[in-house]
This record gives C-alpha cells, sequence and structure tokens, in this order.
C-alpha cells in the first residue's frame, strides 16, 4: 500500500467517525433540548396552576368582605343620616380591622371624602381625605364592586383595594373600602424554585418574589398612560422602568423563551437563578384583569443536552469504531485464509533456515560475549601496561648493573641482580598470563566452580584499578569453598564486569566501600556486589539490562568510564544460560546492588582448576 493510498484511506475513516459522531451528537443535542424544555414546561404550568390558585384563595377570602359593612346599621346611619357619632363607627372598624388582619377598614360618602377609618387614631389617619378620584371609588359609586392595586397616598404603602356601595332603600349613600396586602404570599414565593410576579392590566408589576422587579413593567408604557397614572396617583410617582424581558422563541400559545440581562436582577442571593434565559409561562387570574407569570430557568438543560451530546457522539464513535473493527477483522480473516496455503508451502523451508539461523545466532552470541570479553581486556591493557612498565624499567637497571659486576668479577652482587630479574620474570608472567586465561574463548560446558577463585581471578585483573580508586574490597564468604556450576572463564567476565561497574559508580567518592559477599540459599549460590556511590536512578532500573544502555559518561578509552552499554546485557544473558539470575536495585543503606544467583554443584564434587 503506497504512502498516499494509506492516507487517503484513514483521511476518509477518520472524517467519516467525525461526521457520525456530530450527527449523532446534533440529533441528541436536539432531543434532549426539547425534552428538557417539554420538562420545565410542564413543571412551570404546574407552579402557574398552584400560584394562580393561592392568589385567587387569598383575594377571594376579602370578596365580599367591603358589602359586609352595609349590614351594619351604625355605618349606614353616619353616612345617611349623620346622626350616629363617627367614633362610634370608628372604633367599630378598627375592632373589624384588627380582627380581619387588613390593611385598613375605611367609609367614604357619596362625595368621597373618607368619613369613618380603622386607622383614626393615626397622626396619618385617612379621615377627611378626598379620594373620589381613586378608580375604586368611581367604580363602586355606580353601583360596581372595585377592584384595585395601588400605593397609599399617605403612607406609601402597597396594597390591594377592594370597594362595594353601600345602599339605603335601594339608593347608594356611600362606599366601603378594604386595603388588603399580599405581601406574606409575595414572600412566600421567594421560596420557591422559580421566580413569580404578577402584572395588572397597565402592564406594570405588583407582586414579585424579586424585590427588585415590583413596580417594573412588562411592555413599553406610552405618555398618555403615565399622565393617567400621575392623575389617579396609583403607583404614587413610582418610576416605572422596564424590567428588561427579551423576547425569544415562542414554544407555544402560552409559553415562550425569553431572556433577562444580569442588570435587571436583584443583587441579593436567591435560591433560583434570576438572569439568564427563562421558559416565560402567563395566565391571565380570574378575580381580576391581572396576569401571573412564573419563569423557569433553563440554563440547566443546554449544559444537559451538551452532556447528552457528547455521550452520543461517543456513543457513535465507538459503533463506528466497533463496525470498522470487525469489517477489518473480515478482511483479515479472508487475508488469513488466503495466506494459509502459502504459510503451508514455505513451512518446511522455514524450519530448516530456522535451525540454520539458531545455529548461527548461537555462534554470534558466542562471538558477542568474548568480544564483551575482548572490550573488557581492552579497558584493562591501560592499566596492564602500567603494571609491566616499572618492571621493565627494573629489569633494565638490574641487567644493566650485573653487567658491571661481572666487569669488576663481583659475582655475589650479579647473581643476586640475576635473582631479582627471575622475581620481575615470574610476576609479569603471571600478569600476562591471567589475562591470557582471560582472554581465550571458554568451551561453554558448565563445570564445578570455585566462588572464591573466580573472584579472586577477576579481582586481579583490576588490581590496578581498585589501587587507582583507593577501594579495598571487602570479601565475606559463608563458607570458605562455594562450588557454582557454570563455565569459568564467563564467570569471570561477568565478576570483572559487576566490579569495575562499582568502581565506576565509585569515582570521586570521598570513602569509597565495595563489599562482595556469597553464600548458599538452597539449590542457588548468591554472591552480591554492593557499593556506596549514588545508586540507580529510576531511568537505569527500567533500562538496565538493556543493550546500549549507558550511564557511563566518559569518553570510551579512559579507565573505568565509556563502553556501549552491553556489559549487563552480555552479563545478563551469561548468567541465564547457566540457569541462574542477574538483578540489580538501590541498596536500603545506599549505593547499588546486584545479586547474583548461580546453580550450585553438587558439594562432593572437585572446582575448576
Amino acid at each position: 500500500m503506497g504512502l498516499r493510498t494509506f492516507f487517503q484511506r484513514y483521511t476518509l475513516r477518520l472524517l467519516g467517525l467525525i461526521l457520525l459522531a456530530l450527527l449523532g451528537g446534533s440529533i441528541a443535542y436536539a432531543i434532549s433540548e426539547e425534552m428538557g424544555l417539554a420538562e420545565v414546561e410542564a413543571t412551570g404550568t404546574h407552579r402557574l396552576d398552584l400560584y394562580s390558585a393561592s392568589l385567587d384563595r387569598e383575594i377571594d377570602k376579602y370578596a365580599y368582605f367591603p358589602a359586609t359593612l352595609g349590614l351594619e346599621r351604625d355605618v349606614i346611619s353616619l353616612l345617611s343620616a349623620g346622626d350616629v357619632p363617627s367614633e362610634d363607627v370608628n372604633e367599630y372598624l378598627e375592632q373589624l380591622n384588627n380582627s380581619a388582619g387588613t390593611l385598613v377598614i375605611y367609609v367614604l360618602n357619596r362625595a368621597g371624602h373618607v368619613v369613618a377609618s380603622s386607622n383614626w387614631r393615626r397622626p396619618d389617619s385617612f379621615i377627611g381625605e378626598d379620594l373620589s378620584y381613586r378608580p375604586y371609588f368611581v367604580a363602586a359609586s355606580q353601583g360596581e364592586n372595585g377592584r384595585f392595586f395601588g400605593i397609599g397616598t399617605t403612607r406609601n404603602e402597597p396594597g390591594y383595594y377592594l370597594s362595594s356601595p353601600l345602599l339605603k332603600n335601594n339608593e347608594i349613600v356611600g362606599v366601603a373600602v378594604v386595603k388588603v396586602s399580599l405581601e406574606q404570599l409575595e414572600q412566600s414565593w421567594a421560596t420557591v424554585e422559580a421566580p413569580v410576579l404578577v402584572s395588572d392590566e397597565n402592564g406594570v408589576v405588583i407582586l414579585a418574589s424579586v424585590p427588585s422587579w415590583k413596580f417594573t413593567t412588562v411592555r413599553p408604557m406610552d405618555n398618555q398612560q403615565r399622565q393617567y397614572f400621575e392623575q389617579t396617583l396609583q403607583y404614587n410617582a413610582r418610576l416605572l422602568s422596564p424590567l428588561g424581558l427579551i423576547e425569544g422563541r415562542k414554544l407555544n400559545d402560552t409559553a415562550r423563551i425569553v431572556r433577562l440581562h444580569h442588570q435587571a436582577a436583584h443583587s441579593m442571593t436567591s435560591v433560583f437563578p434570576v438572569s439568564g434565559a427563562f421558559i416565560a409561562q402567563s395566565t391571565p387570574l380570574r378575580s381580576n384583569h391581572w396576569t401571573m407569570t412564573v419563569l423557569s430557568p433553563i440554563k440547566h438543560i443546554d449544559s444537559m443536552a451538551l452532556t447528552r451530546a457528547l455521550v452520543a457522539a461517543s456513543g457513535m464513535a465507538l459503533l463506528y469504531s466497533l463496525l470498522l473493527l470487525w469489517y477489518q477483522r473480515r478482511q483479515h480473516l479472508h487475508a488469513q485464509i488466503k495466506a494459509q496455503q502459502a504459510l503451508q508451502q514455505a513451512h518446511d523451508e522455514l524450519e530448516r533456515k530456522v535451525e540454520e539461523r539458531t545455529r548461527t545466532l548461537q555462534a554470534a552470541q558466542d562471538e558477542l560475549v568474548h568480544a564483551g570479553k575482548m572490550a573488557v581486556v581492552g579497558q584493562l591493557s591501560a592499566g596492564l601496561a602500567h603494571e609491566l612498565n616499572q618492571p621493565l624499567a627494573a629489569l633494565r637497571t638490574l641487567s644493566g648493573n650485573t653487567i658491571k659486576f661481572m666487569e669488576r668479577g663481583d659475582l655475589a652482587s650479579a647473581q643476586g641482580n640475576l635473582d631479582r630479574i627471575a622475581q620481575l620474570v615470574d610476576t609479569m608472567g603471571a600478569l600476562t598470563s591471567q589475562l591470557k586465561s582471560f582472554a581465550r574463548k571458554s568451551s561453554g560446558a558448565p563445570q564445578p566452580v570455585d566462588i572464591r577463585r573466580a573472584l579472586d581471578n577477576a579481582l586481579f585483573l583490576l588490581e590496578q584499578r581498585l589501587r587507582h580508586t583507593a577501594v579495598t574490597p571487602s570479601v565475606h564468604f559463608a563458607s570458605p569453598q562455594l562450588l557454582a556450576l557454570c563455565d569459568p572463564i564467563r564467570l569471570e567476565q561477568v565478576l570483572v564486569n559487576l566490579v569495575g561497574n562499582a568502581l565506576d559508580a565509585l569515582q570521586n567518592h570521598p570513602s569509597p566501600r565495595l563489599t562482595i559477599s556469597a553464600s548458599h540459599q538452597g539449590e542457588q549460590i548468591l554472591l552480591t556486589v554492593h557499593d556506596n556511590g549514588p545508586g540507580l536512578s529510576d531511568e537505569a532500573q527500567k533500562h538496565l539490562f538493556e543493550p546500549f544502555f549507558t550511564t557511563k559518561d566518559l569518553p570510551a578509552g579512559k579507565e573505568g568510564g565509556g563502553g556501549l552499554g552491553l556489559g549487563l546485557a552480555i552479563s545478563a544473558g551469561i548468567v541465564r544460560d547457566f540457569g541462574g539470575s542477574l538483578l540489580g536495585e538501590n541498596h536500603p543503606d545506599g549505593g547499588a546492588v546486584f545479586l547474583l544467583h548461580l546453580p550450585a554443584a553438587p558439594a562432593e564434587t572437585m572446582p575448576h582448576v
């Protein structure tokens, strides 16, 4: 498959996934929004019926109250003949007002003057006031029951006025007025879950669960209306600013979406939102020309619809992915069936190549192990050259002195020099012999090996580095002779690598320590190499035995540094071939510790010499 074809195929699939997710999310959003709006609308309808019924009941309690004053003989006598003291009627009205819990009860004569009132004892009593301009008086003087919401001109107190004509012999002799407060009902609305308001026939909000909404307008008001209000003092010169409802989408005949800006909202904390988007539902009240409106907040609908849309989009994406995986699996199975015959034909050839490659890899592994050993030899060469330089210089000096002693006939001194020369030659021979033994290829056959002897050989090879690092290894063996079943040459290579790594970690350490211990653990021998260096980082522990991973920063060729990062990888492979394991971790007392597990040789066998 070409790169262009690959991108075309997967780009189309990705576009299909995105389009399907968007389509599913859009449909889910629209459905969820409509369901949410319908649910909020149903709840709002229920609230509207409940609130309107409670307001109607509150008003109906006092609907026939003014007319009952016409049954009181003293009230009619005061209005018709004036032969009853007004104090008696005032006291009666006062007692009646206290019992009924109304704001005020008062009686007006045919001219519209207050002749008796329940607040007659107050300095701001209504007695004597001319209220003939009030609409409730005009309606009652014409023989009708008056219903009027307004603000009192005396005490600036809003209330609902109910008026009835007072008759004597079917002739109107006066008007009875009862003013009631709807504040208690209004306060109960402040604790519900959605704001509610009542507007009168002029579009002025006269009751509201949010105090700042009162005496605002829900529709524009012309100059003629404002002049009428100034004449009747119905709202006692209130400003009557617009509420600020912005009409939106119409849902049906009784519900619409509106928005209310924050600056029109009440500044105090409410249990319901007072700004944002709402479903506005209105109904006319039965007992008057008022309109009640419930504003149900719908902000949560958008977030809920968005959540459901995301879920639907994710579901559609998942369904599309599953279908795509199913289709790809069918294609894969079809390709497998096609390839089965070819695989069967290639099976025998593959078996032959696997066997051949296995032999090749085994040889390559042996070469890699030997190459790792040669790398260690290369690292030791600098120290070995330094070790040989001093004996060679001594040999040159001693041989020259021997010739001079022989020329003088001092055979005793010459023989002494020759003995020292022989000792130096033996020392140099031991060094080169040990290095040659380490460098030669091993047979790979496991045999009993004395762990202590292998460790001594490894430390001998690293003697120069030990002196350079000023480290004296502390060796602790639980038994004088610990035998492991392995290859001696390869074991020495592993030990040289582990001790060499420890010396790398101890460079520039003010008080370096190297501890090597070995003991039996069941059918295995455990050998640990612990240094008090900086320890292993988290990254190093993750990749410790991976090829070409190294934490050594010194340039290759420098003593104790460099390398390709193959030492631990090769060592781990050698130990696995023995049937053991190699682990590296941080020691609880600080530094790094490597744990070498080797299979123990039978106790009766002799170690390799």
